[in-house]
């Protein structure tokens, strides 16, 4: 039998087959009235609910019986109705049909039902879509999915596993992906798609899929569109753990991969060949701020048919956002800026529907690579304050970088947003006129050896910087990256990356700037 839509949050066709479904079920008469917000309900059997419904609304006519087990709330009913009604009750009902108590029959509001009305003409109590042509910052907030009937004002959290089905029929519609509806948590999950829609609607992407971390992200983006015999082009000044990633684990299973200077457009497109599927940029780099010109390497992915995925962790949407400027796919650490206070994991691929739903739903469902409710949560809240973190912390880097460029003891700074990094320009163009919040110097040494000794002082003489290898917090941190990012690369592979012993990175917070330039000052001002 086919199912009638719903007309009504707690009124459905009378064809309604199963009562499970229903808001009545399970639920005391004060329950649902709570849930519904109306004024009171009136639990009836079926004979007692036609009984009722003919002496209330004189319009209502033909009413049949049916297997409904649950509430109608019909017209204007009074006080004195219900103290009608009331008289003679017999409890029927499952213990639910008690009298309603007298403060019921206050009534603070109308809640109008009328069962002969058209489907489409019925209220809702969903919020409308949001408006469209919403500003980023806006959808920062309020891109998620509807609330519940419960009318929460924060996204809801489903700690769940799976989810009950209404029926074996429904069940097995939605496994064979027949019909929508969550079954499993590995497969897809409440929580998981608000946070996955708001991350989409801040990348400008069709959509998204969570993962339980950044480095997962690029693992399911490389298994997703990867085969034995295709190439992949990244840039030799990523991440390590990334270049560890896509050098080696693909390679056991016949992928090649090529890794060119991050900067020379010309490299980029000498290294293409025809087996080439992917070409991967991170923009700006870990840890030494270097840019890739988006645009130019979107023209040089599509003059080959190819895609260009741009891993955004270090500016993140709010300061730049890939696809606008040509690439095919974002990657992000959720755990970085996204979360902003260093509290989880997590990451996503946001991209086309003809990559996402068609080759990494798919693989995440099998492979069980998907974000958990709760993270999703937490960097779901995160986002709601990345733009105002993202600027105040990008401020805050500048004046920082600043400093350490006229301070004698440091030989060098890596930062976008000063006029000495050589691709300023293009970081004004692409980063919304902002440098970000990730800088690096170079501290003044003779050799590698003494740079590691002198990067180590200064690292170990802050007190208020945190001595952590993560990034995008609101606390800052600082790391030395050729004994901790990039620590498990070959000297080699460090020194074509750049990353020297003397090399420092810091991710700037929220504090005051005054006690981060005085905390550097520690180990800057006693360097012998």
């Amino acid at each position: 039998m086919q199912r009638p839509l719903v007309r009504y949050p707690n009124v459905y066709g009378i064809d309604m087959p199963t009562s499970s479904e229903l808001v009545a079920h399970g639920r005391t008469v004060e329950e649902i009235r709570q849930l519904i917000g109306c004024d009171a309900l009136i639990y009836q059997d079926v004979d007692g609910m036609k009984k009722a419904i003919g002496s209330l609304n004189n319009d209502m006519s033909g009413f049949d019986a049916s297997c409904f087990d649950g509430v109608y709330v019909t017209g204007d009913i009074t006080g004195e109705d219900i103290a009608r009604l009331n008289e003679g009750r017999t409890g029927r009902g499952r213990g639910r049909g008690r009298p309603l108590a007298p403060g019921l029959a206050q009534r603070t509001g109308k809640l109008r039902c009328d069962l002969n009305q058209p489907v489409d003409k019925m209220p809702s109590l969903t919020p409308p879509e949001s408006p469209s042509g919403l500003h980023p910052d806006t959808l920062a907030v309020r891109q998620a999915l509807p609330r519940s009937v419960y009318g929460e004002h924060s996204e809801a959290l489903y700690l769940t596993s799976s989810f009950v089905q209404p029926d074996a029929a429904t069940a097995a519609r939605r496994f064979a992906g027949e019909e929508e509806g969550y079954t499993y948590t590995r497969t897809s999950n409440p929580t998981v798609t608000s946070f996955e829609q708001r991350l989409a609607a801040l990348e400008g992407t069709e959509t998204a899929i969570g993962t339980s971390s950044g480095m997962s992200a690029i693992l399911l983006m490389c298994l997703g569109l990867l085969k034995a015999g295709d190439h992949v082009v990244c840039s030799q000044s990523m991440f390590g753990s990334t270049m560890k990633l896509i050098g080696g684990e693909p390679a056991r299973f016949g992928v090649q991969s090529s890794f060119v200077p991050q900067t020379d457009a010309a490299a980029w497109q000498a290294a293409v060949r025809p087996e080439t599927r992917l070409l991967f940029a991170e923009t700006p780099t870990n840890p030494l701020t270097d840019l890739c010109d988006i645009q130019a390497l979107a023209r040089i992915a599509h003059d080959a048919g190819v895609l260009l995925a741009v891993d955004n962790c270090f500016a993140s949407p709010a300061l730049q956002r890939p696809t606008s400027l040509g690439a095919d796919l974002v990657i992000h650490s959720g755990t970085k800026f996204l979360d902003g206070q260093g509290r989880v994991m997590a990451g996503a691929v946001c991209g086309p529907r003809s990559v996402i739903d068609d080759k990494l739903a798919p693989l995440i469902r099998s492979a069980g690579m998907n974000l958990s409710p709760f993270n999703a949560w937490v960097v779901l809240k995160g986002m709601e304050t990345l733009s105002i973190r993202m600027q105040a912390q990008s401020a805050g880097a500048l004046q920082l970088a600043s400093w350490l460029e006229a301070h004698p003891a440091v030989a060098r700074v890596y930062y976008p947003g000063l006029a000495s990094h050589p691709q300023h320009a293009l970081a004004m163009r692409q980063q919304s006129g902002l440098g970000g919040a990730v800088l690096s110097f170079d501290v003044r040494a003779s050799d590698a050896a003494s740079g590691r000794l002198r990067a180590f002082h200064v690292i170990d003489s802050t007190q208020v910087c945190s001595i952590t290898a993560n990034l995008g917090d609101t606390k800052t941190t600082i790391t030395h990256p050729a004994s901790t990012s990039h620590g498990r690369l070959t000297e080699e592979q460090r020194q074509a990356a750049g990353i020297g012993q003397g090399l420092i990175r810091v991710a700037v917070g929220l504090e005051h700037i005054d006690d981060l330039k005085n905390d550097l000052a520690r180990g800057l001002d006693t360097l012998t």
